[in-house]
């Protein structure tokens, strides 16, 4: 079994050169899954809420037809689609908004600007599931060892929006006296466009029984971790 977890995941890069992320994301994933087929390994591979164009109102099925609306979303699908056609034996794990101790995630993005400045400018138009990555590690253990191939969803239960996430992420760090913004993504002059709403439906691996826990609980264990508190 290859867990191929290893992806270009900064979105205003993989804009700014999409022919790396291509490389990366997509034709990576090729020669990973080939060194599968050759070896004869079965195969996980660790996609993206990205992948879905956010306009669809309720959260995507794994069955959903994919539309990314950006370079990275392109990229990842690319690799799927190599995964899909290449393999008999595979998973793939799309999952979403991941974050853990020590990592350049959103929480220590947040907790670093709330560091220098007393206001913060959130979006309320970008809306999925955070996911702790010990959660959906756990998750992932489970699953392989089910010889049940396929497309799965897994993040922590439940959405939000960036501004809620935001939110809580300073109440649980106990920086109340910060202020937060609400905005759209047209206030931001970015190069890329996110879904909008990319919140994924835990249909395939709930019908094995694994469910993750919601977001705000897996969220409030990462603060009371030591590397948690560490990075305040």
């Amino acid at each position: 079994m290859v867990i191929h977890a290893a992806a270009h995941t900064d979105t205003a890069g993989c804009e700014a050169d999409p022919e790396l992320a291509m490389r990366v994301n997509g034709e990576g994933t090729r020669q990973v899954a080939l060194a599968c087929r050759q070896s004869d390994a079965a195969m996980l591979y660790v996609s993206t809420n990205e992948v879905f164009d956010g306009q669809k109102e309720e959260a995507y099925l794994e069955s959903d037809e994919p539309n990314p609306i950006n370079a990275y979303g392109r990229s990842k699908l690319a690799g799927e689609r190599h995964v899909l056609s290449m393999l008999r034996r595979f998973y793939i794990v799309r999952t979403a908004w991941l974050y853990a101790a020590g990592g350049n995630n959103f929480p220590a993005k947040v907790l670093q600007a709330a560091a220098n400045k007393s206001e913060l400018s959130l979006v309320t138009d970008e809306v999925a599931s955070p996911t702790w990555a010990r959660d959906l590690a756990q998750a992932i253990v489970r699953l392989i060892g089910r010889p049940t191939y396929g497309i799965y969803h897994l993040t922590n239960s439940g959405c939000c929006s960036r501004y809620q996430w935001a939110q809580r992420i300073l109440e649980l760090a106990g920086r109340g006296d910060v202020t937060l913004r609400a905005i759209v993504q047209a206030d931001y002059d970015a190069p890329y466009r996110k879904p909008s709403h990319s919140e994924l439906a835990n249909q395939a691996a709930a019908a094995l029984g694994i469910v993750l826990r919601p977001w705000q609980e897996a969220l409030q264990e990462y603060f009371l971790t030591a590397p948690a508190r560490a990075g305040r």
